[in-house]
């Protein structure tokens, strides 16, 4: 049978007109946890994250508490609904409000009480949490359990119904436990066009600064991260001892590698925060061990980072490192140049070192560290010990333009070379002003033009 709903008596309406709904005071609080843990079926009110807390008060006479919060990270049918992607989601969360907790108090029921409350509620709430938090929301979410109510106010209330969760409810950072009772998902656009503005390009101004900057996650997809894993398996040695060991050292080396892609500083509170951010998968995937009681992946503190990075032995890990970027990215392409280029590297007390990187595909071959009271030059004879430049163009910076690194690369590693020559070297540069000649001539004979080898420099400083 169809129920049937009943407009409200004329007193019932002048309750209706009269009700107001207000943030409680401070001194309201503990009066405000009582009440909703005798009313609202979860039996508390404890949320998570910024959060206002609203009464519906009549004449001094409490009607109805409510408890807005910070939204659900993930919201499969919400995020469809506001059409923005990942990278939006993530930035732009906190403009979307909770609506995390909403009962209406004493035995008395008055018709249109609820959708009353929750009208007014929605009216003032923008405001509010710009006044306290120093943004608005535009975009409300909330949920109901559907075996207990049938949100008939949020309906009322012009709220959309999206369809229904898959049961699970968060445990933790990015981490969710089935609970078994899925519930409906209710939004609504706290203003007209909300939607729009949340998916759009960018945001209006008014909104802008709401953006936050996102931490690098993890960009390894899952395939890369499980060979990853097993390159420095097989190529790294573990110097550790056994006893109390906890975490795989592939697993620490493929953390610190992820990290080094997305440009996060090598630190180990850099990287423990980075290893903080990792998903559930990627966290199986790298053979995190598993803490049952929690139902979570554990992954390395900053002392482990630590005693891994002082440990390591760099030429395995270089070996692993280039072995997997082969097996990823397949063997380096033939007519792919070689440049030599030297760093002093962020949060590392002036360390430097010279690394050879493939022209223009910017794939990193090897690395070489100057040692103390030394500088680039050596460092980079060393490297070329390392790096196959047969048949490839070497090209580095005046500091290389040295007779013993040119011999070297082309007769000892049988390469070619482009070195620089500035006006502060001004000895090679008259040689090479006077050797070669401003035609441009063919080593072959030929009448075709072709570039001298062997001797190729240039006579301007590097843009």
């Amino acid at each position: 049978m169809k129920r049937r709903y009943r407009t409200p008596t004329t007193q019932e309406q002048r309750v209706l007109d009269e009700v107001k709904v207000r943030l409680i005071k401070p001194k309201e609080a503990k009066r405000f946890e009582r009440r909703m843990k005798r009313a609202h079926y979860l039996k508390g009110a404890a949320v998570v994250g910024h959060q206002l807390r609203y009464v519906a008060v009549r004449r001094g006479q409490w009607l109805a508490l409510l408890t807005w919060s910070a939204p659900a990270l993930h919201l499969r049918y919400r995020d469809a609904w506001i059409g923005w992607n990942e990278t939006q989601r993530r930035k732009r969360l906190r403009l979307l409000v909770n609506n995390s907790r909403y009962a209406l108090l004493g035995t008395q029921r008055y018709p249109n009480l609820a959708t009353r409350v929750m009208g007014l509620c929605c009216k003032r709430l923008a405001t509010d949490w710009q006044e306290t938090f120093g943004h608005r929301v535009v975009a409300a979410e909330s949920f109901v359990d559907g075996q207990l109510f049938r949100g008939t106010c949020y309906q009322a209330s012009n709220w959309t119904r999206l369809g229904e969760t898959q049961g699970f409810g968060r445990a933790a950072n990015d981490f969710y436990v089935a609970h078994g009772r899925p519930k409906q998902l209710w939004v609504r656009e706290l203003e007209p066009g909300a939607r729009a503005r949340l998916c759009a390009e960018t945001l209006p101004e008014d909104l802008a600064g709401v953006e936050r900057e996102l931490p690098q996650s993890c960009p390894v997809r899952a395939p890369n991260l499980r060979t990853l894993w097993s390159f420095f398996q097989a190529c790294v040695q573990d110097w550790r001892k056994p006893l109390g060991l906890r975490y795989p050292l592939a697993t620490v080396l493929s953390i610190i590698a992820c990290a080094s892609f997305c440009r996060v500083p090598r630190g180990q509170r850099d990287l423990a925060a980075f290893a903080q951010r990792l998903t559930r998968t990627q966290r199986r995937i790298l053979r995190c061990p598993y803490d049952r009681r929690r139902d979570t992946y554990l992954v390395p503190k900053e002392t482990t980072f630590f005693r891994v990075l002082t440990g390591v032995d760099p030429e395995q890990l270089e070996r692993a490192m280039q072995a997997w970027q082969e097996h990823v990215l397949g063997p380096l392409p033939a007519e792919e140049d070689i440049v030599f280029d030297g760093k002093e590297l962020n949060h590392a007390r002036g360390a430097q070192i010279v690394s050879a990187v493939a022209v223009p595909s910017l794939r990193w071959l090897a690395s070489e560290q100057v040692q103390e009271k030394s500088n680039e030059i050596p460092a980079g004879q060393r490297l070329l010990e390392r790096v196959d430049v047969e048949g490839r163009l070497v090209l580095a910076d005046a500091m290389h333009t040295q007779t013993q690194t040119a011999r070297r690369i082309v007769f000892e590693r049988g390469g070619d070379y482009l070195l620089t020559v500035k006006q502060n070297q001004p000895t090679v540069l008259k040689t090479v002003t006077d050797l070669l000649s401003k035609e441009v001539v063919s080593p072959s004979g030929s009448d075709e033009p072709a570039a001298t080898s062997g001797a190729l420099a240039r006579t301007q400083p590097w843009p």
